[in-house]
């Protein structure tokens, strides 16, 4: 019960303290799973971070179920999934009430800014840890790459960019083997 109560707290503070969805989260969720409680490696926590991105859905969810079922089995992927989705389900029920009764000018906005910019900073730090965990190599680096600039200039889609980067990791390990054979 201990575990699925950290889990809990973690995703739901994580939630609650950052911004920008589900990838903003992992340098707070990794501190204190890996660092602070030692309930997951941290290998294992970007590969589920990674997983996460490729299923449908809200990632953060998506990273909850996979760590709170590694972690806590059905209990613990139901515990930091309630965690996960807690703050957003109440913050923006919040938000949609409070919305007309917020000036839209002045300091509201300026706030509003400096927490975009924030946010920046947020997924900066997640796509650096993810970077670092999964480009181990001049393929994948250039796949990245390239995946980086065909989205940034609009030339494609994350869904067929997936579907491209399987199937070139497809290749890549048969090459492997050829080599190794």
């Amino acid at each position: 019960m201990h575990k699925n109560w950290i889990l809990f707290k973690v995703y739901l503070l994580a939630g609650t303290f950052t911004f920008s969805g589900g990838m903003a989260m992992l340098p707070v969720i990794e501190r204190e799973l890996v660092g602070k409680y030692h309930l997951i490696e941290r290998d294992q926590l970007y590969e589920y971070a990674t997983l996460s991105q490729t299923f449908p859905g809200v990632i953060a969810l998506n990273n909850a179920c996979f760590v709170g079922k590694k972690i806590g089995g059905t209990v613990g992927l139901i515990a930091a999934s309630l965690g996960a989705i807690s703050p957003a389900f109440v913050l923006m029920l919040a938000a949609t009430i409070a919305y007309q009764m917020i000036p839209q000018e002045g300091v509201v906005l300026s706030i509003m800014a400096a927490i975009r910019a924030a946010s920046a900073a947020f997924l900066f730090s997640a796509a650096y840890s993810l970077a670092r965990f999964n480009l181990k190599d001049a393929p994948t680096i250039i796949l990245a790459v390239a995946c980086f600039l065909l989205t940034v200039l609009n030339l494609a889609n994350a869904p067929t960019l997936i579907v491209i980067a399987g199937i070139v990791g497809v290749v890549l390990s048969r090459v492997k083997q050829v080599k190794r054979a």
